[in-house]
């Protein structure tokens, strides 16, 4: 018997029952022409502002307006050091030590910068697996790592596809790629929670499958930081990266998250690509030092960050300390399986959920596929202020995410996605 009921009374109990209720205030919520609350179910694309972003950055404005270069050292909080104040609030989100993290560059960069340590090819062991349906920019790069390397991409590329009539990935299948393959494929690069099902994956299954025949394992978490709880450490996968403007919302383009795991942070030898900010601290600015590796993440820096996005980032992350993950992970299972419960109950024939059932496979968002329809569902959905994300094929995908959304959004927009569908 499900713990959930129908009905919008329900809704309100709970959220006057919430505990995380009032942070929805400390966001900017995006307001129709009357002025009432869109339904945002976007942040899986891109979060919400929160109200404080303004002040932070406003503080780094004033200090370069007041202080110039010398910000550096006298600011508030200092710039030559600002990526620090990030980190121990970003390795509990991610479950992770802070030598293992660093904020800098976007996510693709970052990716990329860390294929140049981790994807090391031979003649015999080259091949890159990734998930079938991986997000583009992560095939991307791939395809891009193996032609730098001069091997043919459409042989260096192993897919890890759902088995047939099926949307999901299976563990066992990937067992069997690389028992049969696993003495060609040099890295495995995963997205740690699948961007078009939303299905969460085992990151610690996928490390020890891939580290059995000797590859490197990465994952992407793009849609996984600030919304699953991926244990970094425990994990044991190699690297990681994610972007920082969905789930821990900090502004449209915002700088990228960076994972090593702390079994390489001293591996000096390790060949990457460097810049002033891989240096030696303590020796940086003497500027003719022959070039001294950090150890850990910061290992992999390039450039002094752009502190105007750091500063926004240190305003959600604040945001995320004075919760805790912990905290968030528990509404976000409840309030996702709330939403499965309304879809499921419309028992609609036109429409399937293809994200996992079981809440640990699965973050916050719930994709639904639509049959036979096209984007303009998705359109009727936006002129009802309902803010969702279409993505082909036939998939509308959405996010209740714990911080700002309220089990009265969620009730709300399936009533209104019921209406649309019997239109």
């Amino acid at each position: 018997m499900s713990e959930f009921t129908t009905g919008l009374d329900y809704a309100k109990e709970q959220d006057r029952q919430d505990k995380l209720a009032s942070f929805r205030k400390k966001f900017h919520i995006p307001k129709d022409k009357n002025g009432n609350d869109w339904l945002y179910f976007t942040g899986n694309s891109l979060g919400l502002q929160p109200k404080t972003t303004k002040d932070y950055v406003n503080q780094e404005l004033k200090d370069w307006a007041n202080l110039g270069v010398e910000g550096h050292f006298y600011a508030k909080n200092p710039w030559l050091n600002y990526h620090e104040y990030l980190t121990k609030s970003m390795a509990n989100i991610v479950g992770a030590k802070p030598i293992e993290v660093v904020i800098m560059d976007t996510l693709t960069t970052n990716l990329h910068l860390l294929m140049v340590s981790f994807y090391r090819p031979t003649k015999t062991k080259f091949k890159i697996l990734i998930e079938s349906d991986a997000f583009p920019s992560d095939r991307y790069a791939v395809q891009t790592q193996l032609d730098f390397h001069g091997f043919d991409a459409k042989e260096g590329i192993i897919e890890w596809r759902p088995r047939s009539g099926e949307d999901l990935l299976n563990i066992e299948d990937l067992e069997t790629i690389l028992e049969e393959q696993g003495d060609e494929i040099a890295l495995l690069l995963i997205g740690g929670v699948n961007y078009y099902t939303g299905q969460y994956l085992d990151l610690k299954r996928i490390a020890e499958i891939g580290h059995s025949k000797n590859c490197m394992v990465g994952i992407d978490l793009a849609h996984g930081a600030g919304n699953i709880q991926p244990e970094l450490h425990n994990s044991g996968v190699d690297f990681a990266a994610w972007c920082t403007y969905k789930y821990l919302n900090s502004g449209p383009g915002s700088l990228a998250g960076l994972f090593v795991h702390e079994k390489h942070a001293n591996n000096k030898e390790l060949k990457r690509f460097a810049g002033w900010w891989s240096h030696n601290k303590s020796t940086r600015f003497n500027m003719r030092q022959p070039l001294d590796i950090i150890p850990g993440a910061e290992g992999w820096q390039l450039s002094n960050p752009p502190i105007l996005s750091m500063a926004a980032i240190k305003a959600s992350l604040d945001m995320f300390n004075e919760v805790g993950i912990d905290a968030l992970r528990k509404k976000s299972v409840k309030l996702t399986s709330y939403f499965h419960f309304l879809i499921t109950d419309l028992k609609n024939e036109k429409i399937r959920i293809i994200t996992p059932s079981n809440p640990e496979e699965r973050g916050c968002q719930l994709s639904i596929k639509v049959k036979n329809a096209d984007k303009s569902l998705h359109d009727k959905l936006t002129r009802e202020n309902i803010i969702t994300d279409w993505r082909e094929p036939g998939v509308i995908r959405c996010a209740p995410v714990p911080f700002y959304n309220s089990f009265q959004d969620v009730f709300k927009m399936v009533e209104k996605l019921k209406e649309v569908l019997d239109d």
